[in-house]
């Protein structure tokens, strides 16, 4: 399972309550893309959850072709995201913390921190390609992400 799958509403009794119909959970489940940024379930909500809604559309969801939401592009955008707050030296529970702060939106600690060592794992197979291929351009690369990722020891 994805870590975007993991990825939830932050007061979401709330939000229901607000739009006055049921959504998942989970941030990047169609039904809540669907709801949650058009017009009218962005009129529905209070203004500090609007503002957050917006800010994680505007970052996530923004994209040059609009069917390009269904194709794992806010996925891809949010992982990136992710990726760059573990390159800032944040360990699980500050990401989870950050996110919570810019988007209201959650995941466990645990999840964050599966999801950043199967990252390691990929670069690390990643890199171990590349030296069979010789590639060594592609092999450094792999280890500076990997580094980013693992931080000093």
């Amino acid at each position: 399972m994805a870590i975007t799958d993991k990825i939830y509403l932050k007061n979401h009794r709330q939000i229901v309550s607000q739009l006055d119909t049921n959504i998942p959970k989970r941030v990047f489940s169609g039904a809540t893309l669907e709801i949650l940024y058009s017009g009218e379930g962005l009129a529905k909500v209070d203004d500090a959850t609007r503002d957050r809604l917006l800010d994680f559309a505007q970052d996530f969801l923004d994209c040059e072709n609009s069917d390009d939401i269904y194709t794992g592009y806010p996925e891809r955008q949010f992982i990136e995201y992710l990726l760059e707050l573990r390159a800032q030296g944040l360990g699980p529970d500050a990401i989870v913390d950050v996110m919570s702060d810019d988007y209201m939106v959650y995941a466990y600690p645990g999840d964050v921190l599966s999801f950043l060592d199967d990252s390691v794992r990929t670069l690390e197979s990643v890199e171990a390609l590349a030296d069979v291929e010789g590639n060594r351009e592609m092999q450094d690369d792999a280890r500076r992400a990997k580094q980013d990722l693992v931080g000093p020891r």
